[in-house]
């Protein structure tokens, strides 16, 4: 593919590359275990979910990761390529859903957006959720739905209460049961593991994808191959340091679409200089543009770059929301 030499223009294209990770090869292939392809009757592929437990009950895929892993890109990747779950004719719209998990997330703003992103807005606010959640039931079957996504789904299953997130569970497990069960994709970060512990019924139900840190030492050369493709596409000649690939993995917080993100920004910054190559700079500046830091604190920059503290405010405070879930729990 040529590209112009906006640099705008330029990085928007580099922004919609995908590069195929073993979490795109895991859920393709645990997503086609839970599928029975079949004809149309046209001679085009559809599908219906593969039933189990005396065909009464239909399977899942939990996909965890922390955030900026790239687990989104992958999921919507996959689903828009697997051609069993393209565009029904019969209603034009595919064969699966997805749906962003709103905030607040409750099982009533969740059966609202269901319900918003199939056709059906206006519900008032005081239905009941039972009733709201039998209409999102009906127009999964009337739609030929057979996979639906939520994506952040951490919020949804470990709600404010008790409570809430045993309902929360009870009907995620309502909607894969029955002749018209679908597949339910759940994606979403560290905290949606909890489930098992919260319902191990419910947990047996889902194949669960981990996808593995990027590490040092083990994944260097994938990624300075990576920069050299996309300096390619730039127009961009890379001469970046030796260590700059284990740089690039910790400042990423090893994470593989962190990583991907800094490289197509730092590309930027190359553009927008006006500069015929890629270099340690342009990644010192796009670092410092995310994060706000000092250069004694750049990645890129300081030479004890190993021991630049990383996320500390925001893990303290997940760690403290972590330990107040955890006592509702043991009070439960």
């Amino acid at each position: 593919m040529t590209i112009t030499l906006n640099p705008s223009k330029v990085v928007q294209e580099l922004r919609g590359f995908h590069v195929e990770t073993e979490r795109d090869r895991d859920f393709r292939k645990q997503l086609n275990r839970i599928l029975i392809v079949e004809d149309d009757g046209t001679g085009n592929p559809s599908c219906v979910p593969a039933k189990y437990t005396a065909d009464l009950e239909t399977r899942g895929v939990l996909v965890i990761e922390p955030s900026g892993g790239g687990k989104t890109t992958a999921i919507r990747r996959v689903l828009e390529g697997t051609a069993a779950l393209g565009i029904n004719p019969d209603t034009q719209m595919p064969r699966y859903l997805q749906i962003q998990v709103p905030s607040p997330a409750t099982l009533k703003s969740v059966g609202l957006a269901i319900l918003d992103a199939t056709g059906m807005s206006g519900v008032k606010e005081k239905t009941p959720v039972w009733e709201i959640w039998d209409m999102v039931r009906h127009r999964l079957k009337l739609l030929g739905i057979v996979v639906l996504w939520l994506d952040e789904a951490q919020d949804l299953i470990l709600a404010k209460s008790i409570q809430e997130t045993e309902n929360a569970i009870r009907m995620l497990k309502s909607i894969m049961q029955g002749e018209n069960g679908v597949v339910l994709v759940l994606s979403g970060t560290q905290q949606l593991a909890q489930m098992a512990n919260l319902d191990p019924q419910v947990s047996r139900r889902f194949t669960k994808i981990v996808p593995r840190a990027l590490e040092m030492g083990a994944d260097e050369e994938g990624l300075e191959s990576l920069i050299g493709s996309y300096c390619e596409a730039a127009g961009l000649a890379p001469k970046v340091s030796d260590d700059l690939a284990s740089r690039l993995i910790r400042g990423s917080r090893q994470r593989f679409g962190r990583a991907v993100e800094t490289i197509v920004n730092a590309i930027e910054c190359a553009l927008l200089d006006e500069d015929s190559s890629l270099t340690d700079a342009h990644f010192s500046e796009a670092w410092a543009m995310q994060e706000g830091c000092e250069i004694v604190d750049n990645i890129f920059d300081t030479p004890d770059w190993l021991s630049v503290p990383l996320d500390v405010a925001a893990e303290e405070f997940e760690d403290a929301r972590v330990r107040r879930q955890k006592k509702k729990l043991e009070k439960a």
